[in-house]
């Protein structure tokens, strides 16, 4: 998300982030978006009986600020109808594969158990099914000899750091 903020900082990025919601009270993102005087909520999922009431209180704070485009960082969530049916504005999320291999989680082992010769990242549309939106932005990497998980994670994050702006751009200057 941070790479997200800095890049909103040129003149010529095509968006401003205007709120930071977090379904985690202790999620990193909140307090960096505080620390660039970004207005941050918290809706935690598990204060909501159902998921029909999580994604309407999401919905609510989302549509409070009419915006262009939603970009999701970190967010562990599989969004259902009530969500697509309410927010109008594209949602982006980046996730750590060359989509469509390795959905959901534990991407960089299981790049490495599939004996894959590259890995990656993915910027892609979100839609109700996971990680199966449209791409729009994917970067690889070479697996080299020795790899592991943790390997793979640390030369990937600056190449997502990167990405997911490249996205953003992209999108919204359409």
């Amino acid at each position: 998300m941070e790479s997200v903020i800095k890049a909103s900082q040129d003149t010529d990025f095509p968006a401003e982030i205007v709120h930071v919601i977090s379904n985690i009270s202790s999620a990193q993102g909140l307090d960096t978006a505080q620390s660039y005087n970004i207005p941050t909520s918290v809706i935690a999922h598990k204060d909501f009986a159902t998921r029909t009431d999580f994604e309407t209180a999401l919905c609510d704070a989302i549509n409070n600020e009419n915006p262009n485009l939603v970009c999701l960082a970190g967010f562990m969530r599989i969004l259902g109808q009530t969500y697509f049916d309410r927010i109008k504005a594209p949602t982006l999320n980046i996730h750590p594969s060359l989509l469509p291999k390795h959905k959901g989680l534990h991407t960089h082992q299981a790049a490495l158990d599939a004996r894959d010769k590259k890995h990656g990242a993915t910027v892609h549309f979100v839609t109700p099914t996971l990680d199966d939106g449209a791409i729009i932005v994917q970067e690889s990497i070479d697996i080299n000899e020795g790899d592991d998980a943790d390997d793979l994670a640390a030369r990937l994050l600056p190449i997502e750091h990167k990405l997911y702006p490249t996205a953003i751009r992209k999108v919204l200057k359409q």
